[in-house]
């Protein structure tokens, strides 16, 4: 796993072969944003792993929450589970904020 703040997230995304931007909040907390084009995978559900799990290894990752703790667990298992992860330092706050 790779933290990474705003700039690099987003030039990572829109430079790489095969990005998926996921985010790892719960679904009430996505009023407070979102990254455009990401996808929602609840860290809280208990489906979490199982979703994970079944992603696809040749992809890589782009993975948030609101202030990036919990985003960085998400990419440690993923990474644990062979995932390539990058992590965005500070979450959807710090991408809000360099908007």
């Amino acid at each position: 796993m790779q933290n990474l703040e705003v700039n690099d997230f987003k030039n990572g995304f829109k430079t790489d072969e095969n990005p998926v931007i996921i985010d790892v909040r719960t679904p009430e907390e996505e009023a407070e944003g979102l990254i455009p084009n990401s996808i929602n995978l609840n860290i809280m559900d208990q489906n979490f792993p199982t979703k994970v799990l079944d992603l696809d290894k040749s992809k890589t990752y782009y993975v948030y929450c609101r202030s990036g703790a919990r985003s960085a667990n998400a990419c440690q298992f993923m990474e644990k589970n062979g995932l390539k992860s990058y992590n965005l330092i500070g979450g959807i706050q710090a991408w809000n904020s360099a908007q």
